[in-house]
């Protein structure tokens, strides 16, 4: 693997946990467990993932995200309480998958990986915000689940082809942006008509 195949990989595993977390690390860790994915030599600092303790701390913390997530508001609590832990975890995987010796590629890495699943969650975050607006609850559901999909999907697309997973990493920051970008709008919009109204 190239150090840029690695450096997208990482950026992709990054940007994924900033929208579910838990189920990137649950993953890796059954798929490493079980032998579904043959890491390559520059990812064994990954076995970790494969300890029983961390698989299931990680299934309960996916299985409580799972149910969490679709119900409105309560997934807007979840993402506030994450506004912090999804890009620590996220610069965790960075800074593992890379795993160089230069310290100073460690900190770029372990900086970058936060960054991208703090942009990620930020959108997310900033998506489920406009989704919770909607007054039925279907909606929460049918967003929530397609993250789950595409997590997965996507995840399994950036083990298995790291050419992939730097077209995954730029289409995810520009997704995610765009979220952002788009719930700050539509906030504004929703605040404006209050605002006159109060003066």
């Amino acid at each position: 693997m190239s150090a840029v195949e690695l450096v997208a990989l990482a950026a992709s595993i990054s940007l994924l946990a900033g929208w579910r977390l838990y189920l990137v690390v649950f993953a890796t860790g059954l798929a490493m467990k079980f032998g579904w994915v043959a890491l390559p030599e520059q990812l064994r600092t990954l076995d970790v993932l494969a300890n029983n303790w961390i698989i299931g701390i990680a299934g309960a913390g996916a299985f409580a995200e799972f149910f969490a997530d679709k119900i409105a508001w309560v997934d807007s609590i979840w993402d506030t309480v994450h506004s912090v832990i999804r890009p620590v975890g996220g610069a965790l995987l960075s800074l593992a998958i890379v795993d160089s010796a230069d310290p100073s590629w460690q900190v770029a890495s372990f900086l970058l990986g936060g960054g991208a699943a703090f942009i990620a969650h930020a959108g997310k975050a900033g998506a489920r915000t406009l989704v919770n607006v909607s007054p039925e609850p279907f909606s929460n559901v049918a967003v929530s689940t397609g993250e789950d999909v595409a997590t997965v999907g996507l995840f399994a697309l950036a083990i298995a082809n790291p050419v992939a997973a730097v077209l995954i990493a730029l289409l995810l920051v520009a997704l995610s942006i765009w979220l952002v970008i788009a719930a700050r709008r539509a906030l504004k919009r929703l605040l404006e008509p209050k605002r006159r109204e109060a003066v």
